[in-house]
């Protein structure tokens, strides 16, 4: 009988009996594994609200005895506060690449979701007394879709600085926070944490800091991380 088991679909078919059914995958089991991951995978979402409440203690204690109004936090947008992985869904199921073509559209749905944790994070903040600076390579002729964006999962920052022509370092747009030139600031501030899923949501830092755990000591204390595999400057 043994033997008989590899002839069985050949028997069947000979007797008119209907093939068995092809499983078809599902639309996430085609996609790349690391839009996969932080499409489906539980550990993705607990990394991200890990940061977040990590980022909050942090927070908490250092605004200890501030007065509201006299501090800040700064996050990157995007995979940071949205998510855009369906972005990178639609992407990798045509075939396409990263340009203007696609993403264009895509900021301009206002549709992107919010990352577990973040909004959650702003709102203890801003109830702290903190400002909430988001300062977001997107260009500036996207940026009022991007605080429509915001708003519709719950996040209304103060501040909100995109990316001018021709000027992709955000380390001006920092210091125009702490400084109190940025459009929203109350005056200046004492910027406590920032958040960012790139090395370049951090002041004055880089891909070349790899190696240098002094260039890295502020993370887990008043810089905070979170992940994303999808992208960013570390592919270049």
């Amino acid at each position: 009988m043994t033997r008989l088991l590899p002839l069985l679909p050949l028997l069947l078919a000979a007797c008119g009996a209907p093939p068995a059914p092809v499983a078809t995958p599902s639309p996430e089991a085609v996609l790349p594994d690391d839009v996969r991951w932080v499409g489906t995978s539980a550990e993705y979402r607990a990394i991200v609200l890990q940061t977040y409440r990590a980022a909050t203690d942090a927070v908490r204690a250092a605004a200890a005895g501030r007065a509201p109004g006299s501090w800040a936090v700064i996050l990157d947008a995007d995979e940071t506060i949205l998510d855009n992985s369906e972005h990178e869904r639609r992407l990798a199921r045509t075939g396409g690449s990263f340009s203007d073509a696609t993403w264009v559209p895509w900021v301009r749905e206002r549709s992107a979701p919010v990352i577990p944790g973040a909004a959650e994070f702003i709102a203890t903040v801003q109830r702290a007394g903190g400002v909430v600076a988001v300062v977001t390579n997107r260009a500036d002729s996207l940026c009022s879709d991007t605080r429509a964006n915001l708003e519709a999962v719950g996040v209304r920052a103060e501040i909100v600085l995109c990316k001018p022509p021709g000027q992709s370092d955000k380390n001006p747009r920092f210091a125009s926070v702490a400084s109190g030139s940025a459009d929203g600031a109350p005056g200046p501030l004492a910027v406590l944490a920032w958040l960012g899923d790139n090395i370049h949501d951090f002041p004055g830092r880089s891909q070349d800091d790899r190696d240098d755990p002094a260039a890295l000591a502020d993370f887990g204390r008043r810089w905070f991380v979170l992940p994303n595999p999808m992208y960013g400057s570390w592919q270049r």
